[in-house]
């Protein structure tokens, strides 16, 4: 996956999120769900999102399109996760 970068217009990226979702509706259930791709998020370390993105963050406080991905995990009960290599 690629999204579309924060400077694109909100209405570009609703359309985005909204594919994203029909993806995970067309394929089966399985015990877990993998998605992986440049979603062109900073994701912060706020504590309403704990639960999503665990602890292990570089930025203090996420983008608008951080927070989008964050709800789209949150709404399919996914774990956000970043690069997990020595840079």
């Amino acid at each position: 996956m690629h999204a579309p970068s924060e400077e694109k217009s909100g209405h570009l990226k609703d359309r985005f999120y909204e594919e994203l979702e029909q993806v995970f509706v067309i394929f089966p259930k399985y015990h877990k769900e993998i998605l992986l791709g440049d979603f062109n998020t900073i994701v912060g370390r706020e504590n309403i999102f704990k639960l999503t993105i665990r602890n292990e963050r570089l930025h203090q406080d996420s983008n608008v399109n951080g927070v989008r991905i964050i709800n789209s995990a949150t709404s399919r009960n996914l774990v956000l996760n970043s690069t997990m290599y020595l840079h």
